[in-house]
């Protein structure tokens, strides 16, 4: 991954200005290069990392892996595309190992999430088994560290 993505990655808020003092590039070659990141969906969008637990305590996570039946013609992309189809669902990703599928998803409870796994996901055709981990409480995601008890080094704050 080159320069202009690691840094964009670390904080998609950065100017083109900064990014070119950063990157020793122009602002407009820097411009230009985002403009072709998006176009080529390398950049597929921006979002602000959100500390689920501060913004919503009611909110719940869950991991869920998925052993699926792949079809002839589609493989496991069929079912995925299915699946990621479902308004509950955040990402969906081809596994390697003892599962296919890894699905994450959030609602607003556990019965809820339970509910969706019971009533839609595993009864989809193709669907073998299904494994739900619930998240308990976030450490790090996307490289941030949640914890506001753990400062960036990662030491726990006096």
């Amino acid at each position: 991954m080159d320069q202009l993505l690691k840094l964009l990655k670390e904080n998609a808020r950065l100017s083109d200005e900064e990014l070119a003092t950063m990157t020793g590039m122009s602002a407009a070659d820097v411009k230009k290069a985002i403009t072709q990141y998006e176009k080529q969906g390398v950049i597929r969008g921006y979002r602000a990392v959100i500390n689920e637990e501060l913004a919503d305590k009611n909110a719940v996570t869950a991991f869920i892996e998925v052993k699926v039946a792949p079809k002839a013609e589609h493989g496991f992309d069929e079912l995925a595309r299915l699946i990621m189809s479902f308004e509950e669902v955040d990402s969906v990703t081809l596994m390697s190992g003892s599962f296919d599928l890894a699905v994450t998803l959030s609602g607003t409870d556990y019965k809820e999430i339970a509910l969706f796994v019971a009533r839609r996901l595993s009864t989809l055709d193709g669907v073998i088994s299904t494994s739900t981990h619930f998240v308990l409480k976030r450490y790090k995601d996307q490289g941030i560290f949640m914890d506001t008890d753990i400062d960036e080094r990662g030491l726990v704050s006096p």
